[in-house]
């Protein structure tokens, strides 16, 4: 199996081609997934981010345990009680961004790296951020073996952001907010795209695609209701 640069093909351990067909077959169950979903998005999902979807080994993300499960396309636990996401959402919130290789994106909710390895082979730099330490510990060191150099994981309170590298081209959050905090409109570059579900644990949660125009103004697209586990954190 063979990773566009930055990603070393060396370190994807012998034998993991058998996972190929596994990969297809997800691959073509989020295509009709999208099909179906025709009624809140418009046009299908770019081939860009089908053909990583088709290359990210999703089996290195999940439990051992899970494994057999890797490539179905639901969400899977990975501990902490937090999941790892269905396919078809990675891929939608990856495609909401339009991200290209001169742009930097800020992941909050790292969880297993999935999701930041598949950014990681849009945008030039991620950063990705994970309140539970265990979970940002595991992520980095998988990242790493399968050679992602371009993403940066820290533990912390991802509801604040990440100052330090702000503003950033595209904001994504992998958990639902109550509300969108401040901090992240905060540090999106005026252009920038921000994917975040929003509503509570028990009610109807809506995946939403906030942009930043270029004079600063905020402007609010409802995509699709979704299921996320809940964000935490200060804001």
């Amino acid at each position: 199996m063979e990773f566009n640069k930055p990603h070393n093909a060396d370190n994807i351990t012998a034998g993991e081609d058998r996972y190929a067909s596994a990969r297809r077959k997800m691959v073509g169950e989020i295509r009709e997934m999208a099909r179906e979903a025709s009624d809140y998005v418009s046009g299908p999902l770019s081939e860009k981010v089908l053909g990583i979807m088709s290359r990210v080994p999703r089996h290195r993300f999940v439990p051992e345990g899970e494994m057999y499960s890797a490539y179905g396309n639901y969400p899977l636990p990975i501990g902490h009680g937090q999941t790892i996401s269905q396919p078809y959402i990675v891929a939608l919130m990856t495609d909401l961004l339009e991200l290209d290789k001169q742009q930097t994106v800020l992941e909050i909710g790292t969880g297993s790296g999935y999701q930041a390895a598949v950014l990681s082979e849009m945008a030039g730099k991620v950063y990705s951020m994970e309140i539970v330490a265990p979970l940002a510990a595991a992520a980095a060191k998988v990242l790493g073996e399968l050679g992602y150099a371009n993403v940066e994981v820290k533990s912390g309170d991802g509801s604040a952001g990440w100052f330090e590298h702000a503003p950033y081209d595209g904001i994504i959050v992998t958990a639902a907010a109550e509300h969108i905090p401040q901090p992240l409109l905060d540090q999106l570059k005026p252009g920038g795209r921000l994917v975040i579900p929003v509503g509570g644990r028990f009610d109807i949660q809506q995946l939403l695609l906030i942009t930043k125009d270029r004079a600063g103004a905020f402007h609010r697209m409802n995509i699709e209701p979704v299921r996320f586990v809940p964000l935490t954190g200060e804001h």
